[in-house]
């Protein structure tokens, strides 16, 4: 009589699947497409959102099952984060400015460029930051800009050194990204780009101006969503925990430079 072979069940074998972080980003043009929020939550399906150019007065309290948990009260462009409310407690959020370029300075466009917010995601038992961030326009430098990043990074982890984090937006640095990509990882984030542009207004301007960086956290993807209102297309980032307080720089996927 035949014996049935055995099989040894690994750790891996048994081990649940990771249980995905959906982030999405965008620029609203100064406000113009605020009224997409809610189509666009609903389509990507996301567990947070980090809006970059809006106008806090006129801020909807909750968007297709996600709240707002902070916003900035000083800027003409501002930026806000929502979150999913059955999933995430917040632990704690700081507002901060960065340093001012001529363009910041004469305009004033936005004294405040970051939020980052400490939350406990209960579906995964896990701390996570997230970040929505704005940098100067292309009229400053790339040096400022990679000043207000690295700036933006620490603000980041002061909020936590151990947890994983993401920081998405508006990065205005669609060119020379090898430099910032190196620049970046120095300090132990990675950088993602997305798989297609995100600037629409000016051809000779297209490039990947929003994206994300992020430490802890295993990247699977970050999609471009189609184009509305405003001149920038937003991004999807697909994420999943490495493990719980996960450190250090992150696998990304391999995109083409810009």
């Amino acid at each position: 009589m035949a014996v049935p072979e055995q099989h040894e069940t690994s750790a891996a074998d048994t081990a649940a699947p990771p249980i995905p972080l959906r982030v999405v980003s965008y620029n609203l043009r100064e406000h113009a497409a605020n009224s997409e929020l809610a189509a666009l939550v609903e389509a990507s399906d996301a567990d947070v959102l980090c809006v970059q150019e809006c106008d806090s007065n006129d801020l909807a309290q909750s968007i297709a099952g996600l709240s707002l948990a902070a916003s900035t009260k000083a800027n003409r462009l501002g930026l806000a984060i929502y979150k999913r409310d059955d999933r995430f407690d917040v632990q704690d959020f700081s507002i901060h400015s960065l340093q001012k370029s001529l363009h910041d300075r004469v305009l004033a466009p936005a004294h405040e460029r970051l939020i980052a917010m400490h939350l406990h995601d209960h579906q995964a038992d896990a701390e996570v930051i997230v970040a929505s961030f704005h940098a100067s326009p292309l009229t400053a430098t790339n040096s400022l800009r990679r000043k207000q990043i690295e700036a933006a990074h620490q603000f980041v982890r002061d909020l936590s050194t151990e947890a994983p984090a993401i920081m998405v937006g508006d990065f205005n640095y669609p060119w020379f990204q090898t430099n910032l990509r190196r620049k970046i990882e120095q300090h132990g984030f990675a950088l993602s780009l997305s798989d297609q542009p995100t600037y629409l207004r000016y051809r000779k301007f297209t490039g990947h101006f929003d994206f994300a960086t992020s430490v802890g956290l295993h990247i699977a993807g970050v999609e471009t969503l189609p184009a509305g209102i405003s001149d920038h297309r937003p991004i999807l980032v697909r994420a999943h925990y490495e493990h719980p307080g996960a450190t250090g720089a992150v696998e990304t996927v391999d995109v083409p430079a810009a």
